[in-house]
């Protein structure tokens, strides 16, 4: 059972990887436009957006706590950090705030 998940997880990971990879390959050399540059550069932070958003609502009943989260959340990622770390501090935060109110 266990080399059957091990099997499956390596599988997994090839699959997700080459679609990944073969942009890469191709696209290394290119340079792209800088307003499409600018445009992509927003992306990782609109599907933060879209991720935390909903994620906060479900796991919490208590209105004061998401409201503080999501706030919390907006100025961390409005300063410009990584997108995992506002994730890591959504989380932490909406547990946190889940104990104290």
């Amino acid at each position: 059972m266990k080399n059957e998940l091990l099997f499956v997880a390596i599988g997994m990971m090839v699959v997700t990887f080459i679609p990944r990879l073969i942009p890469m390959l191709f696209m290394k050399d290119v340079k792209l436009p800088e307003k499409l540059n600018r445009f992509l550069s927003f992306i990782p932070y609109a599907i933060l957006g879209a991720l935390i958003f909903p994620s906060v609502f479900e796991t919490s009943e208590n209105l004061p706590a998401v409201i503080l989260t999501l706030i919390i959340c907006f100025i961390v990622s409005y300063i410009g950090l990584n997108p995992t770390i506002v994730v890591i501090i959504s989380i932490v935060s909406i547990y946190l705030f889940n104990i104290i109110l």
